[in-house]
């Protein structure tokens, strides 16, 4: 079987890092959108893929929730990455040089002190490694970009600024997705769950729904709704929970949960990544 593991962007992206980080023996696969990242494991080009969830910063990652049940794809591993954004430029230049850097708007935004004070001018790319690509081809010790040390080292940039960023604690979480389930209770830090489902047209049937959680002492990390269909009343949710089906409190939860809803469906079951308990607060 092959041994890639998909991500969406330019190679250098934050999710290529992501790559880096958790499968350091997989060759990374560069794909254009998160669709793509997907396709490429359900056609067997790609043994995993590496998609983005939320960000403490800018919460969601639009489409993301939508895609991953259409998916056929199983969560098996999370990762917390922490976001550092650097300033890259041609080799030999050096901070007073610069006059502009280039990046995705998001990451301009996160680097406002920075670039205020040393009066670098922004310009809003597409692609945070685009832009470190990009800058490389141009030539011009004027220009630089903002992105991650691995883009750096790919487009043969200098690192004339590390860790520039005004929050320092912005962290991306990646799900790990695979063709099959891995049901087995592995890692250090206990297990997560993860599942989508839609509520019975009956009053207050998700308060409903979520007791069981409650009375059973399940600790919900996160329950996120969202549309689907185009309808306004086709709402479905997405959910994150401690545990494991097969613990007795989660499959009594489960289990009332499944009377009030109209479709339920585990995403998967995985290792909490040991770094989620600086990063996450419950739900309830």
């Amino acid at each position: 079987m092959t041994n890639l593991i998909a991500f969406q962007g330019e190679p250098g992206a934050y999710s290529h890092q992501a790559c880096r980080a958790a499968h350091p023996d997989m060759e990374a696969l560069p794909c254009h959108s998160f669709a793509d990242a997907i396709d490429a494991v359900t056609q067997g080009k790609a043994r995993l893929a590496m998609l983005p969830v939320e960000n403490s910063t800018y919460g969601r990652v639009a489409d993301i929730h939508r895609l991953l049940p259409a998916s056929g794809l199983h969560i098996i591993d999370e990762a917390f990455v922490r976001v550092h954004i650097n300033l890259l430029g041609l080799p030999g230049t050096k901070l007073a040089d610069i006059k502009r850097a280039r990046s995705m708007s998001v990451l301009l935004g996160q680097c406002g002190t920075f670039l205020r004070d040393h009066k670098i001018e922004t310009m809003d790319w597409t692609d945070n490694a685009g832009a470190a690509r990009d800058v490389a081809a141009l030539g011009d010790r004027s220009e630089a970009a903002l992105a991650s040390e691995l883009a750096g080292e790919i487009y043969g940039l200098d690192l004339l600024a590390r860790n520039i960023e005004d929050n320092d604690d912005n962290t991306t979480r990646f799900l790990i997705m695979a063709p099959d389930a891995d049901l087995r209770r592995r890692g250090t830090a206990g297990m997560m769950t993860s599942f989508v489902f839609r509520v019975r047209n009956i009053p207050a049937a998700l308060y409903k729904a979520m007791g069981g959680f409650a009375t059973n002492g399940v600790n919900m990390t996160k329950l996120e709704s969202y549309m689907v269909g185009g309808h306004f009343t086709a709402t479905q949710f997405y959910a994150d929970i401690e545990g494991h089906p097969e613990d007795a409190a989660v499959a009594r939860a489960l289990e009332e949960l499944a009377y009030f809803t109209t479709e339920l469906s585990i995403l998967g079951t995985y290792p909490a990544d040991p770094r989620r308990q600086e990063q996450v607060k419950p739900a309830n």
